[in-house]
């Protein structure tokens, strides 16, 4: 006997120690993706070790690999857990409270913050202020929504990234990792960081999981096309910008630096160039780019370039060092020889955050997006006005221009509609391009209040969609959006415990901004409670159900498509008589 509980403990041992080492390395190959940027390989590993290792440390890198990879839903719940674990980790606090901010939920960031604030005594009032103002101002926002329509451009986006549209010989042209393009010259490197020792995957930027970015170009149609140039690189390519003529093309891209090849001891970062090329006028034919002068990939980056129409003026965005923040807004001018004078950085507009994608108007108007000032979450779309040689104050584009999440790349098609990029909630998948047109003819307002079906008392944390804009309702349940005429639109309302509610709404027929009133209603989930459907009957021995009997099973339909999670149970059975 004791000899069969020797063995038996030897085995449990052996069991134990083999699933140790089996976590050990997957927590090992773990971060060995983290340390080369490849998060969504990364997470994978992450989430396969935490199920056999409940760990802080586990819960903290799935959490920022989510951060990195802009899943904000995934961010909110390892940050969550991870506070279960170290409750008064200030980082872990700010974090969340990020991510509450980017799904909309502006009340709990708020609580958030303020205890960031009792943990970090580095931050003052002032700085709080600043923070919870900004969820006040979008809860604002949200209840008034500007006279501007956003519209996702369904016919470019795919379920990947689609960013940075401009306009180029009557077409669209924009960046998009929807699929692997081979261009003509292969390095076999990846993008940001490898180890000069091992061959990593060439065909899938590891930071997002997917391909890298390529130029495409579309006449707005289901056509969409690789954009006619070589950009002499496996990696990223773009967004791009055109000189008014068309002639003169400069892209943002990512390459391996021929010298770093000789030198294989160290782990490399690859920062961002922009590069130039030129359209033949005999050809028509691009050149070989060529990079811009002020490119130093060894040590910072260079991107989001935006050509003036005239072509005299450069403004992009770096990282190089003397500016303010992450990555600052900067111009360069052509001189009369046609070379670009060193970068002036626009201090009056810049952050100590992250300021992207400059556009400058026919009006010399700058636009650019910013998460370092008063923003709704992540990166929001600013104006700053043209006065003199200066800008004026710079003023956020409010919503739905801005959103909680990142939005970027505004660029103006006609005095009131352009285009721009986010990956706000409801779009096709990651980054989408949207179309927008400020002040719409014939503009109404739609307001409605979220209330319980049974109580009819307001329901707050309700999130009500409407196409491509969302909101999240306070306490009082109150929701609005702006409608276009003679439109018809979906609206939908949805919140966890309870079943969804979908209206139809229409515009057609009515006055000149006429008010649109419309109330939702969420009906409380009671598990293993029975959905009462009237008889179904079937034909006399048949399995086919009569038409009238038809009408009751839509009504299930109508219930499992607009509430996915619900699990059913469904039988049937016939009498004597068949």
């Amino acid at each position: 006997m004791k000899k069969i509980l020797i063995t038996i403990g030897f085995i449990i041992s052996l069991n134990a120690i083999s699933h140790s080492s089996m976590a050990q390395n997957i927590l090992k190959q773990a971060d060995e993706q983290y340390m080369l940027f490849n998060y969504t390989k990364a997470a994978e590993l992450y989430l396969k070790a935490y199920k056999k290792d409940t760990s802080l440390y586990i819960a903290e890198r799935l959490a920022n690999s989510n951060r990195l990879m802009r899943d904000y839903p995934k961010t909110e719940l390892w940050y969550a857990t991870a506070l279960k674990m170290a409750p008064n980790s200030a980082e872990y606090i700010y974090r969340y409270a990020e991510a509450l901010r980017n799904n909309a939920k502006y009340a709990e960031a708020k609580i958030q913050y303020a205890k960031y604030y009792t943990l970090n005594r580095d931050i003052n009032r002032i700085q709080l202020k600043v923070l919870t103002s900004a969820c006040d101002t979008a809860i604002k926002w949200l209840k008034k929504p500007l006279p501007v329509e956003v519209t996702n451009e369904r016919s470019l986006n795919t379920p990947r990234a689609d960013i940075g549209a401009t306009i180029y010989n009557g077409k669209i042209v924009f960046s998009s990792d929807r699929k692997k393009v081979v261009d003509p010259k292969s390095d076999k490197r990846p993008f940001l960081r490898f180890d000069s020792d091992r061959l990593p995957d060439p065909e899938q930027y590891g930071w997002t999981g997917r391909n890298y970015l390529r130029l495409y170009w579309s006449a707005m149609t289901d056509t969409v096309t690789l954009f006619p140039f070589a950009a002499g690189t496996d990696y990223h390519v773009g967004p791009a910008t055109f000189t008014a003529d068309g002639n003169e093309v400069y892209f943002t891209t990512t390459r391996v630096n021929k010298d770093w090849d000789k030198d294989t001891s160290t782990i490399k970062t690859f920062n961002l160039e922009i590069f130039t090329s030129k359209k033949s006028a005999t050809t028509g034919a691009w050149s070989k780019p060529v990079p811009f002068k002020y490119n130093n990939a060894a040590k910072w980056s260079a991107g989001d370039p935006f050509i003036t129409p005239d072509g005299k003026k450069l403004y992009y965005v770096s990282d190089m060092p003397g500016g303010l923040g992450g990555t600052d807004i900067y111009y360069s001018t052509r001189n009369g020889v046609g070379e670009w004078t060193a970068p002036i950085n626009l201090k009056a507009l810049n952050t100590p955050g992250n300021e992207r994608t400059p556009y400058v108007d026919s009006l010399s108007n700058l636009y650019f997006s910013s998460d370092g000032d008063l923003t709704m979450g992540g990166l929001d779309i600013f104006k700053a006005t043209r006065k003199g040689n200066a800008y004026g104050p710079k003023q956020n584009m409010g919503y739905p221009v801005n959103s909680p999440r990142d939005d970027f790349s505004f660029v103006l098609t006609g005095p009131e509609t352009g285009y721009l990029s986010s990956d706000r909630a409801g779009g096709l998948g990651s980054d989408d391009i949207y179309k927008f047109v400020i002040n719409p003819v014939l503009m109404h307002k739609l307001e409605g209040v979220v209330l319980d079906k049974i109580t009819l008392k307001p329901v707050g944390g309700s999130t009500v969609v409407l196409g491509s804009n969302r909101v999240v309702t306070d306490e009082t349940g109150k929701f609005s959006f702006m409608l276009s005429g003679g439109s018809d639109y979906k609206l939908r309302v949805e919140k966890d415990g309870y079943l969804s509610d979908n209206q139809d709404i229409t515009t057609k027929g009515l006055k000149p901004l006429q008010t649109v009133k419309k109330d939702l209603f969420l009906q409380k989930i009671i598990l293993n409670k029975a959905i009462r459907l009237e008889n179904i009957y079937y034909d006399f021995d048949s399995a086919n159900i009569r038409p009238e009997s038809a009408v009751e099973l839509d009504k299930l339909v109508k219930v499992l498509r607009e509430n996915p999670e619900i699990v059913i149970e469904l039988g049937s059975h016939t009498d004597s008589k068949g």
